[in-house]
């Protein structure tokens, strides 16, 4: 059955809003893109600023945001900035124009991050844990996830995924990671026993269509059901490329390339469990890392 109606996505230009707008295109979706600059089927954020929401729109999904581990970006207060209000004040401003609307749409749905859980070996978190701001990237999610608040417009669920990696062929950590493995230079992060809370592309983008088509409301973790740590990652996807993973890399040396505060993300990690997605019964294509990697390769 195809989802009714318009759906307009914020950073959907991106690796997940790309993804996203394929997705629901394929489901007789008519779709519009928020990005910084006009384009083909794209509106600017100035629109949205200037003129509200597009007449028609029944659904709203804001996956913009600053790419965190750009590598090439130092890690500055500039910079820290931007990754902050791309996430932050975007949402305001689709909260601000849905709260504004004489027609508000049926869902918002917004992307926020697991990092919100504080990091740990032994802790199994779900969405009814307790979270409080602790570092930069806890603060920025509970920004994120207070961002979406609406004004007198119940009518409109709300839902905040907290997503853990995003794993694709063509973005985020697989593109960066793609070479060196198949190279045979890849392998764990430390001692590896950090945990990896991940979630394939096509998995995060059909449970955002899910939430959009579903009853559903409040938080929900946007995370595989495998409990994976970085040494089973590392295994695995070399071993979907017929690879060795024989080459740790020194914690210490992603703390100089991305600074310590950022690093984290990467050498320390979060037991995730899914539980509201898998209670409303949303299947994962990719449920465990090995198929996940086999996905990339194939």
């Amino acid at each position: 059955m195809s989802i009714r109606g318009s759906t307009l996505v914020g950073g959907g230009t991106g690796f997940i809003g790309k993804h996203l707008i394929s997705l629901l295109k394929s489901k007789g979706v008519e779709t519009l893109a928020i990005s910084r600059k006009p384009g083909s089927n794209t509106i600017t954020w100035d629109d949205i600023s200037k003129n509200g929401l597009p007449s028609g729109t029944t659904s709203v999904v804001n996956v913009a945001g600053e790419n965190v581990l750009d590598f090439t970006k130092r890690w500055t207060d500039s910079f820290k900035s931007n990754v902050y209000k791309s996430r932050v004040d975007t949402t305001k401003l689709l909260s601000k124009a849905i709260s504004k609307s004489s027609s508000p749409p049926n869902a918002f749905i917004v992307i926020s991050g697991v990092g919100i859980y504080p990091p740990s070996d032994t802790a199994k978190y779900d969405e009814n844990s307790k979270v409080a701001g602790f570092d930069f990237l806890s603060k920025l999610c509970h920004d994120w996830e207070s961002a979406t608040h609406l004004d007198d417009n119940k009518s409109c669920r709300v839902v905040s995924i907290r997503s853990g990696v995003v794993l694709g062929r063509n973005g985020g950590m697989i593109k960066n990671l793609y070479v060196p493995f198949f190279l045979g230079l890849g392998g764990p992060i430390g001692s590896g026993k950090q945990y990896l809370p991940w979630i394939h592309i096509d998995d995060l983008t059909s449970l955002i269509s899910f939430c959009i088509d579903k009853n559903v409301n409040g938080i929900v973790n946007g995370v595989a059901p495998d409990s994976t740590n970085n040494l089973q990652f590392s295994n695995a996807f070399a071993k979907s490329l017929s690879r060795p993973a024989f080459f740790p890399a020194p914690e210490f040396v992603f703390n100089i390339i991305y600074g310590k505060e950022r690093a984290i993300m990467i050498t320390q990690g979060q037991r995730v469990i899914p539980k509201r997605a898998l209670e409303h019964g949303f299947q994962f294509k990719y449920p465990d890392i090995q198929s996940a990697c086999d996905s990339f390769v194939k």
